[in-house]
């Protein structure tokens, strides 16, 4: 078995690589149980969330049993973590044969959680953002702010980029961060202003009140919501699902899970047949994406563990062509 740690996972990955391939992995399908979400209770502090994420090839779809992946995604959320200066989701990816299920890989899960899922946003703007869009708001700076603003300026032509967070201080960092890769990107003070301002708002916080404020969405823009993945939480307000066309990565995650969802859906913002389509139906053409440049589109994503199966098969293959 193959031990595959981040900076191997860094090397052979890209993001329009990446993005197509997960444009094909929606086409084709794969088995996805419903993930397992376990609440970590902890003598002090916040408790911590535990994730079961399974997928497989869907053989009887693809006619062969021969080439197809099993894996499984492990990962804890903490959110004390982050006073402590350590990440707030850690995990481990466990990658087996398709036929024998003999294990392959373990790969780092943090790294591939960070690069599927802002790829998986990529992969959404592709159907859903503007063809001229231009500035990105990414709202959080954790680790996943700098994959989400790289994701999106490999799909669109990004020129502007703005980073808040609660903490300014951990905004300039990844403003600096990006800008040291040659980046036009400068932290936010106002975030009211920054969401009027710009094209894509890309969100990826652990909140419960909403940040993104539907009122202050302008014409065209697309909203980008990747944190919230409990229904305690969310990153947008009701108003914002309902100046919006919605669509999801996948239906189930999303009406059990996204608090963006879950809650306009309890409030009436959000109807479940107003739901237009989730990424399956944008990539197989079942469902149009964005019909016309003043409509505001919104995407939510709670993860999908097809998206972790993509990737890891994706870094496995590499590595196993290069030698590495």
């Amino acid at each position: 078995m193959r031990m595959i740690p981040a900076d191997e996972v860094d090397r052979c990955l890209n993001f329009p690589d990446l993005v197509e391939a997960l444009r094909e992995a929606f086409r084709a399908g794969a088995i996805q149980p419903t993930r397992h979400h376990h609440h970590v209770e902890k003598p002090d502090g916040a408790a911590s969330t535990l994730l079961l994420m399974p997928a497989w090839t869907d053989f009887a779809a693809a006619g062969s049993s021969e080439g197809g992946y099993v894996g499984v995604k492990v990962v804890t959320v903490s959110p004390d973590n982050n006073a402590l200066g350590k990440p707030a989701v850690m995990g481990l990816y466990l990658l087996l044969d398709g036929r024998t299920c003999e294990p392959r890989a373990l790969i780092d899960g943090q790294r591939l959680t960070l690069w599927r899922t802002a790829a998986a946003s990529a992969l959404a703007a592709t159907y859903l953002a503007r063809k001229d869009a231009s500035r990105l708001l990414v709202v959080g700076a954790g680790a996943l702010a700098p994959f989400l603003a790289r994701a999106h300026s490999a799909v669109r032509q990004i020129r502007e980029i703005r980073i808040w967070n609660r903490t300014a201080a951990n905004a300039e960092r990844i403003a600096e961060a990006l800008r040291q890769e040659g980046i036009a990107a400068v932290a936010s003070e106002n975030l009211d202003e920054s969401v009027g301002w710009a094209d894509i708002v890309s969100c990826a916080t652990i909140s419960s009140t909403a940040l993104v404020k539907g009122a202050l969405l302008k014409p065209g823009v697309h909203v980008d919501l990747v944190g919230a993945f409990t229904p305690a939480m969310r990153e947008s307000d009701d108003e914002a699902v309902r100046r919006a066309r919605v669509f999801v990565d996948t239906r189930a995650g999303a009406m059990k899970e996204a608090g963006d969802i879950v809650q306009a859906l309890e409030s009436g913002a959000l109807a479940e047949k107003d739901i237009v389509a989730d990424l399956a139906q944008l990539t197989r053409g079942e469902k149009a994406g964005r019909v016309s440049d003043g409509e505001i589109t919104l995407f939510k994503s709670v993860g999908a563990a097809l998206e972790d199966l993509c990737v890891g098969k994706l870094v496995f293959e590499r590595i196993g062509r290069s030698g590495g």
